[in-house]
């Protein structure tokens, strides 16, 4: 489409009331100005020129509307599965459970993507929907990737792996950033993250700060995220908590993916044009690829990894 072309069509949604795509996704920092900085900083090192160009293109594409011959990031779903049912999480529905086959994706599925993807995409997320440590292979898989040349891995966690030996092995693989789900303190903790334990969970994060600071390593970056109704009514606590045995802090909003929301107070913004279009694309451990991490279950399906390329 061309500017002139997409304006018109905003034009045409704006009529269209109630039609909009919701926005039910958000996220925010919850750490100062220069940690944040900080941990961009040190997310670049060792590939600076091409991490530059990365960050610009993620605000960049999705600004101007144009598509990359390849995503600037693929999310590779490594395990659909999770070991934890925390409350909020649509993974224990019913409907996911029919809708969603819970799996661990194939080694050769997984090769032939990052094989793919090699040169042309600087950063991949071993994590969407469930708890990609689950897969038996998961630091083979972060040091395949980088060994192919892959700029950032990341994934996301709930850490009930994330012991110092565990940590170590990916340092040695060359992990970049882990993101830790971590929802509240103390016993709110315990009992959303159930079985996982508060004070353990803490010194899980104490001891590979301080392996870091041992040998002077900047990666892995470690952030924590946990979602608000779980901290507010003690956000300052959480922060300085989780401050010492972490690189950032963040939260989310509590998304409604239990469908629960009352439709009147939800917003709409007229016209919205969703950035992750030009951004990522997802793969999920059965090789389906989706446009979105909102497509927890596969709605829009718009290829296979396993019989097409990237």
């Amino acid at each position: 489409m061309k500017m002139t072309e997409v304006n018109q069509f905003c034009k045409s949604l704006e009529s269209q009331k109630g039609k909009n795509v919701k926005l039910n996704k958000g996220h925010f920092n919850l750490d100062t100005d220069e940690r944040s900085a900080s941990f961009s900083r040190k997310l670049g090192i060792g590939w600076e020129e091409e991490y530059s160009q990365y960050r610009s293109d993620w605000e960049r594409l999705p600004r101007e509307q144009m598509v990359r011959d390849y995503p600037l990031l693929v999310d590779i779903e490594l395990a659909s599965s999770c070991n934890l049912k925390c409350p909020m999480c649509y993974t224990t529905t019913e409907h996911f459970k029919e809708t969603v086959q819970r799996k661990t994706m194939n080694w050769e599925l997984y090769t032939k993507v990052i094989d793919e993807v090699a040169v042309h995409v600087p950063a991949i997320r071993l994590s969407w929907r469930g708890e990609s440590t689950l897969h038996n292979k998961f630091i083979d898989a972060v040091r395949y990737a980088k060994q192919k040349g892959i700029g950032e891995v990341s994934f996301l966690t709930n850490g009930t792996k994330l012991d110092l030996d565990y940590f170590k092995l990916l340092v040695d693989a060359g992990a970049d950033w882990i993101t830790l789900s971590f929802d509240g303190i103390g016993e709110d903790y315990n009992r959303i993250r159930a079985p996982l334990k508060y004070e353990e969970t803490i010194e899980k994060l104490r001891a590979a700060m301080m392996y870091k600071k041992q040998h002077g390593l900047h990666k892995p970056l470690i952030k924590v995220q946990g979602i608000w109704p779980a901290i507010r009514g003690n956000p300052q606590i959480y922060y300085e908590n989780l401050r010492e045995v972490s690189d950032l802090v963040a939260f989310n909003p509590l998304i409604d993916y239990l469908g629960s929301d009352n439709e009147d107070d939800i917003v709409y913004e007229n016209c919205f044009s969703c950035p992750q279009l030009y951004q990522r694309l997802f793969v999920s451990s059965t090789g389906d690829a989706m446009m979105c991490n909102s497509d927890e279950f596969g709605k829009e399906i718009v290829g296979n990894a396993n019989k097409e390329t990237i």
